[in-house]
């Protein structure tokens, strides 16, 4: 009877080399980011995956657990057990597809495959093809026939057809049964003491490509999903309530409600241009790149710069919502994918058409895509313009229409619009996989010249919009508003994403409606995308009190601070010292002044209550 133990304990052994194999080819691809780390701590990963390893590996043997305890009490001396062979092969192959789309994903997102990710694939398939065209093909395809065939060689060795069992006393097997549940049961957990297990049991370095390496990533997925679901319950919660609302209370308190007033009227036209992945660290001025956005740093020396502002979040979805509606990140979640929440936050849109404002929005992609439709008809939009309004046979990426084409068609219906008008655009190009309909400026070898060469484009076209704009009756009336969605981690590839260069972004006021002698000014104190709309409200002389995340940055008494956050932490900057904490791993990522103890300590509480306090919102909605 105990040799046939030794099936589970090979099923075991099976599994665990998988993920062996699995976390030793992820650390062998993103091997150059851990040049300077001792060999010893990068070989430590392995030991400290071992507790998530066995907890899926346990998960995975519950259905072969089953089995062997009802053919142990069956009377049965030999079992043919070839099915085991068959449902390991079916996780095999799927595990194999999942690992190589973990790699594809941590490359692009800094994080493992989550929840996120497997909804995009779902909801947006089409998408996320385009979003994958950027990956490496080769390597993604010799890896997943690697993992399936050292999987299948390892089967073969590991995991026997048949079964047997010798003659033994019944109470014998009843107590082999239960031994077997309750270690079964310890592995799941992760041991009997203390709390269940979490992926903050694999942290275990400052390192956190390694943390990453040693989260199993389909134990990662499978909470990653579950957690999804709860919008119930805060999961981030840090401080006693009472403290964090006094935190964040302070933080928006000023002096005085003053507003420096930088426009000719309060009833400008109003177009906010929002750019894909037009991060800072693309323009010169911001950047010190040459070259790649020469027409931008030029509107950066004409109009009002805001040099320090970063984007709450890493993607669109969220770019749009902080830029838009003045609402932060939720980390790990999206108030995208809940439309009936997402329909109660404010929005500028909003505040302008109850004033007499015409409300536009132009997007050259699927509207519908990320819930971006749900927003712009929920929030007083009048006019919806996406690439399902296109026609004709010019040149189109994957996506959708290339930027041109929306710039253009953006001008041409603004000038029969009543005003005063607000439109917004949210370009497209610059985005994965980096197509164009001509040449690359930069060339098309790789994602740094191919994203160089998207961002040349995408300059080149704002820059024949502005001047085309210029032959517009409406232009010398109207504001325009430039703002990336997010930064990128492109094209330096030296941010991680817990660096707050990470989410660095310009953010400019231009055109002639600016008064002269604020034109080419700049503002230094750091600020977040979510300002955006109590800025603007201010200078329109209409009330931002809906917006209770926005700050007025033409007040000279506002507290300068912004807040970002990513799947598993967040960070919280002001003028004098940035932090960012991993919330798994309960640990500083980043620290700009580690040697102030006292302002560590005071920005992390911060960070800890803005990411508690937004959450908080976030449920009630």
């Amino acid at each position: 009877m105990f040799r046939s133990l030794i099936f589970l304990l090979r099923f075991y052994i099976f599994w665990l080399l998988f993920f062996f194999i699995d976390r030793l080819i992820f650390l062998l691809i993103y091997h150059k980011k851990l040049a300077m780390v001792p060999l010893s701590e990068t070989m430590a990963t392995f030991y400290h995956a071992l507790l998530l390893d066995l907890s899926m590996t346990a998960y995975l043997a519950v259905i072969p657990v089953l089995g062997f305890i009802f053919w142990l009490f069956s009377g049965w001396k030999s079992i043919n057990i070839k099915w085991v062979s068959i449902y390991n092969l079916v996780l095999l192959v799927l595990f194999s597809i999942l690992s190589v789309v973990n790699f594809n994903i941590y490359r692009e997102w800094g994080t493992k495959v989550n929840a996120k990710a497997i909804d995009f694939a779902f909801s947006s398939p089409g998408e996320a093809l385009a979003s994958g065209a950027s990956s490496p093909i080769a390597l993604s395809l010799f890896v997943l026939v690697l993992l399936i065939t050292v999987g299948v060689f390892l089967q073969k060795r590991l995991i026997p057809n048949q079964l047997s069992f010798e003659k033994s006393p019944i109470w014998l097997r009843a107590v082999l049964s239960i031994l077997i549940i309750v270690f079964s049961f310890m592995f799941i957990r992760g041991g009997f003491k203390g709390s269940p297990i979490t992926q903050s049991m694999s942290y275990f370095s400052e390192e956190q490509l390694l943390n990453h390496a040693a989260v199993n990533t389909e134990w990662n997925l499978i909470r990653s999903l579950l957690s999804e679901k709860m919008t119930r319950q805060n999961p981030y919660i840090y401080l006693d309530p009472k403290k964090a609302d006094q935190l964040i209370q302070d933080l928006y308190v000023t002096e005085k409600d003053s507003t420096t007033h930088i426009l000719t009227t309060d009833r400008p036209n109003v177009v906010m241009v929002i750019i894909e992945s037009f991060t800072a660290d693309l323009t010169h001025t911001l950047g010190n790149e040459e070259g790649i956005t020469p027409h931008f740093d030029s509107l950066m020396h004409k109009g009002v710069l805001f040099d320090r502002v970063y984007s709450p979040g890493s993607r669109t979805d969220k770019g749009i919502i902080a830029s838009l509606a003045g609402f932060p990140t939720l980390a790990a979640g999206s108030i995208v994918r809940y439309p009936e929440k997402m329909q109660k936050l404010p929005a500028i849109s909003s505040s302008l058409a109850k004033n007499g404002y015409h409300t536009s929005f132009y997007y050259g992609g699927e509207s519908e895509f990320d819930n971006y439709k749900a927003f712009i008809l929920s929030h007083h939009y009048q006019k919806l313009i996406d690439k399902n309004n296109f026609s004709g046979n010019a040149p189109k990426s994957f996506w959708g229409q290339y930027d041109e084409a929306v710039f253009d068609r953006q001008l041409q219906e603004l000038s029969t619009e009543k005003q005063p008008f607000y439109s917004t655009l949210l370009t497209l190009t610059n985005h994965e996989p980096y197509t164009l309909p001509g040449k690359h400026k930069f060339g098309n070898a790789n994602n740094v010249e191919q994203f160089k060469s998207t961002a040349y484009y995408t300059d080149s076209c704002i820059n024949a919009y502005l001047n085309n704009a210029k032959k517009q009756p409406w232009y010398n009336n109207t504001l325009f508003i430039f703002v990336a969605d997010h930064g990128h981690v492109l094209p330096k590839q030296n941010a991680d994403i817990s660096s707050p260069s990470r989410y660095h972004i310009p953010l400019v006021f231009f055109g002639e409606v600016i008064k002269k002698e604020f034109r080419g000014k700049k503002y230094s104190n750091v600020a977040s995308q979510v300002d955006i709309a109590a800025t603007l409200l201010g200078q329109l002389n209409i009330p931002a009190k809906d917006f209770n995340w926005s700050k007025n940055l033409l007040n000279p008494y506002t507290k300068p601070f912004a807040y970002f956050s990513w799947d598993n932490g967040m960070g919280f900057i002001d003028n004098q010292q940035c932090v960012t904490f991993d919330n798994v791993g309960k640990m500083t990522l980043f620290n700009s002044n580690d040697k102030d103890k006292e302002g560590t300590e005071k920005r992390l509480d911060l960070a800890k209550a803005y990411l508690q306090k937004v959450y908080q919102q976030f449920i009630a909605l």
